[in-house]
């Protein structure tokens, strides 16, 4: 904290002392300003006259840069250590909690970029992509759902406390990951990237098969991987939505820990891919 503003009146009390020694002005000048830097531009005018804008606008700009630093500085630690207050029990509680919310924001981001991979035409360098990046997005879901089950046993372990205190709001964090809409939404999601993956890997190895000699065994392969993906696809699609408007209606019901739940999350439903 105030590492910038130190280091800057520094600097300008000591240009300030080797003007006052070139300008023969008196030396206490350089004092006043280490200790009232707002007093620079009065030194600058008594010393320069006219000719001090140029400084004067110097200074103005590197003294609002510097302000403008220290206060982004400030509100960090200020955001870092407003829990600090607090039991180091519920202090490790949130930070679980903020953790998760991350981990749960950005398997939405990697689902919204897989419906955009889904939508593009079916060309086999494509077809490749998006098998690789459901790869990469099954290990999301497991550091989410590594997430979940931290934050539930830890509830758990330390439930006395929480209940001592009062602490409603960690058992509400703890229902809502709970609750049969949440858990079968990631069933459902599970379910949906193996189907699409099956159909991918089949169409990715069989593509010449299926597009140039439109092989009819091949095809019928393809009727069958396609059907699974498409129930997949709605069912997860219906398990969606009833897990949006369960979290909408929790959080209304315990707006105390909106906070601590993803604010975003993955509301389109997936399209079929073609």
């Amino acid at each position: 904290m105030y590492y910038i503003y130190f280091v800057y009146v520094t600097i300008l009390a000591s240009l300030i002392l080797y003007e006052s020694y070139n300008k023969n002005q008196p030396r206490w000048w350089a004092i006043m300003v280490l200790f009232a830097p707002v007093t620079t531009p009065w030194f600058i005018f008594k010393s320069r006259k006219e000719s001090g804008v140029i400084l004067f606008m110097i200074f103005l700009s590197t003294f609002s840069a510097v302000a403008i630093g220290e206060f982004f500085l400030y509100s960090n630690y200020m955001e870092k250590n407003k829990h600090s207050h607090l039991p180091p029990v519920t202090q490790q509680m949130i930070r679980l909690s903020e953790e998760l919310k991350q981990s749960t924001t950005r398997l939405d981001h990697a689902l919204i970029k897989l419906e955009n991979l889904s939508k593009v035409e079916s060309r086999i360098h494509e077809i490749k992509k998006t098998i690789e990046f459901i790869g990469h997005l099954r290990d999301i879901m497991t550091e989410n759902q590594r997430a979940i089950q931290q934050l539930v046993k830890y509830t758990s372990d330390y439930k006395s406390f929480f209940d001592r205190k009062d602490l409603d709001w960690v058992f509400n964090i703890q229902q809502f990951y709970h609750n049969r809409n949440v858990t079968q939404h990631y069933k459902s999601l599970q379910k949906y990237l193996d189907s699409f993956e099956d159909l991918l890997k089949y169409t990715y190895v069989n593509f010449y098969n299926i597009t140039e000699l439109k092989s009819k065994e091949h095809f019928r392969n393809y009727d069958e991987y396609y059907l699974r993906y498409r129930r997949d696809v709605n069912s997860h699609n219906r398990f969606n939505v009833k897990r949006i408007d369960f979290q909408n209606s929790f959080l209304e019901k315990y707006p105390d820990i909106k906070p601590y739940l993803p604010g975003e999350r993955q509301t389109e439903t997936f399209k079929l891919w073609e």
